[in-house]
């Protein structure tokens, strides 16, 4: 919940809060699932991605967010801190090679006409979009066994796959994770009619 918390005190320093669908706001979060997991994935939370002893917060130490103005130097300093600090954001290295089922939000990488192969998965909507680019490790690179068609940036999804600890930097932001996905499936729970 740090992370949210933070992301809130971001959107003081310019981070629009758009609604871009019906359904999601700018840094809203998808619920676990109702039903189990396929038995041979583990379900996982965003936050078990993060050590538990990493503070995102950290950057801002003695830093009151909400007195900052846009304009405010002070405000681009801490952007460009908290940037740096996320950047290198350290990962959970236990779930290295672990099958996980996490849900998120799409942001396609690689298209080929209709096909998605690619993508990154973010933890919250408008992620990388309006907001800044969440933490290395809160963003996972996904190469997909096979292509997607009618995948649109932040769609939300379950992905499977097998988890690897790998840093790399998408042109959208950097990546603490690449996930080898077998097989993903629209986000319904809490959004059936």
């Amino acid at each position: 919940m740090r992370l949210a918390a933070l992301l809130a005190g971001l959107s003081l320093l310019g981070a629009a809060q758009f609604t871009w669908s019906a359904d999601y706001r700018v840094g809203e979060r998808l619920k676990p699932a109702a039903k189990a997991s396929p038995a041979s994935y583990r379900e996982i939370e965003w936050e078990e991605l993060t050590p538990k002893d990493w503070n995102p917060m950290a950057a801002f130490k003695g830093l009151n967010l909400a007195r900052l103005k846009d304009s405010d130097p002070r405000a681009r300093e801490a952007l460009e801190k908290m940037r740096t600090a996320w950047d290198a954001a350290p990962v959970n290295t236990a779930l290295d090679g672990k099958r996980i089922r996490l849900a998120g939000f799409v942001i396609p990488l690689e298209r080929k006409g209709k096909l998605v192969s690619e993508l990154l998965l973010v933890p919250y909507f408008g992620a990388c979009i309006h907001t800044p680019p969440p933490p290395a490790n809160q963003t996972i690179h996904v190469i997909l066994a096979q292509p997607v068609a009618d995948i649109r940036s932040m769609d939300a999804f379950w992905i499977n796959g097998t988890l690897k600890v790998v840093r790399g930097d998408s042109s959208i932001g950097i990546y603490g994770y690449r996930l080898q996905g077998d097989s993903l499936e629209r986000y319904l729970f809490g959004r059936e009619p």
